[in-house]
């Protein structure tokens, strides 16, 4: 029908064929932020498969692809071989990050220092500055410093930066972004990271969106995207950074943060009602019985200021298992951890856990011992078993941290970088 209700006319035909060009390229359009992140996490090294994976035609994948790779995102490879998912033994277009594109700046802060990166798609650190080992009790001190080095890398690698995500040992309060309980730093209770990292991310001319996140639910969705939980539905993860324990929920691809951002803070269960003090009042929490500070300590051993109190931890049970304070040390902690972990499972119902920091250096040491625990502690773990598997990405809590800033991006990439030149 034309504008008056008539049927098209034979004059009509180009204004159907220009509203129905209109219409597949909206269509299009619309599919490059699932394509891209299809392309991110590594779910479409074809375009056959990124094809199937959108519900479209070869014909509008192929032109979602070029348009990303007109926005230096993504490549396009169309040389044979290799990769697999074509039709009638022709070989699909390749696809994977454009290895030159834009990138993240991605700032942590933890007890023992602090670290700023740049990140590109595809979860890929692209350059580090060195890590400091000083923390004040100024967090516009520590902020300003870690946005400096990394605007420093954006400076050196002359990269396009699309943001900046911080990642933060504290429960992050929504919607104001205030570290609640940062228990292992000096700052106060309640300091507005996300505010001031946001001044210094402008200060700094770096432009794009400044977000904050706590540190574990970061690693998390690190692991999920490009990890140890890939696939996973209900994934929990568990970490011991260099103080304390966190714990993080994923549920069908998104961080479960509860009605104001503070959910799963693990580290507060108490698995031991008669141990040691916590810095939340309570005594026995998971958050002072199984993190590298309590190995050291149930090890006989007293911490240095030459490292961190991680890098001490892993070296002692990768060097000295053997010793036996060393393995009853670590056969604490594991016992300590399992029993956490089987209440979480009894609660959440999770299909897969991951492991971070010293506690996957744990189960390394003794992962039959870890699994028995936590089978024996727990209604579903004796009815099926959990999978327990080790983080595998190395600085998750960093690539997390950038996955905040790209998030813009992988909702709407034309909108948020521009048309293409």
């Amino acid at each position: 029908m034309n504008g008056n209700g008539a049927p098209p006319r034979v004059g009509d035909v180009t204004t159907v064929s220009t509203a129905s060009a209109r219409t597949k390229l909206e269509r299009g359009r619309g599919a490059l932020g699932p394509a891209l992140e299809l392309v991110h996490t590594g779910r479409a090294p074809t375009r056959a498969v990124l094809t199937a994976e959108l519900g479209v035609t070869r014909a509008t994948a192929g032109a979602v692809a070029a348009e990303l790779e007109a926005l230096g995102l993504i490549r396009v490879d169309s040389r044979p071989g290799g990769a697999g998912g074509g039709t009638q033994g022709r070989p699909s277009h390749r696809l994977s990050v454009d290895e030159n594109g834009p990138v993240a700046l991605a700032a942590q802060v933890h007890s023992d220092g602090f670290r700023a990166a740049l990140v590109g798609l595809g979860g890929r650190i692209v350059a580090t500055a060195p890590g400091k080992v000083t923390v004040s009790a100024d967090p516009a001190q520590v902020l300003g410093a870690v946005v400096e080095a990394g605007a420093a890398l954006l400076e050196q690698t002359g990269r396009r930066c699309v943001g900046a995500g911080l990642a933060v040992p504290s429960a992050v309060a929504e919607p104001d972004g205030t570290a609640l309980n940062p228990l292992h730093l000096a700052w106060p209770a309640g300091s507005p990271v996300r505010a001031i990292f946001a001044e210094c991310v402008k200060a700094a001319g770096i432009d794009g969106p400044a977000l904050t996140g706590n540190d574990v639910n970061l690693a998390a969705l690190a692991e999920h995207r490009h990890g140890a939980g890939r696939s996973a539905q209900h994934l929990l993860c568990v970490a011991t950074g260099h103080r304390g324990v966190g714990g993080a929920l994923v549920l069908d691809g998104r961080l479960h943060s509860g009605s104001s951002g503070l959910a799963l803070e693990v580290g507060h269960l108490t698995v031991n009602p008669e141990g040691r003090a916590c810095h939340c009042g309570s005594r026995g929490c998971l958050d002072v019985e199984a993190d590298p500070l309590a190995f050291l300590t149930a090890a006989g051993r007293t911490p240095g200021p030459e490292v961190s109190l991680l890098q001490q931890a892993r070296d002692l049970l990768r060097e000295e298992y053997a010793q036996p304070a060393v393995r009853a040390a670590a056969e604490e902690l594991i016992d300590r951890l399992g029993l956490g972990l089987a209440g979480l499972v009894n609660i959440l119902n999770p299909d897969r856990i991951i492991l971070g920091g010293l506690h996957r250096e744990l189960l390394h040491a003794d992962p039959e011992r870890l699994r028995a625990v936590v089978a024996d502690r727990s209604l579903w773990g004796r009815s099926g078993g959990v999978p327990i598997l080790p983080c595998t990405l190395d600085h998750n809590s960093l690539v997390g941290a950038a996955e905040l800033a790209w998030q813009p991006v992988l909702d709407d990439p034309l909108g948020t970088l521009g048309a293409p030149a």
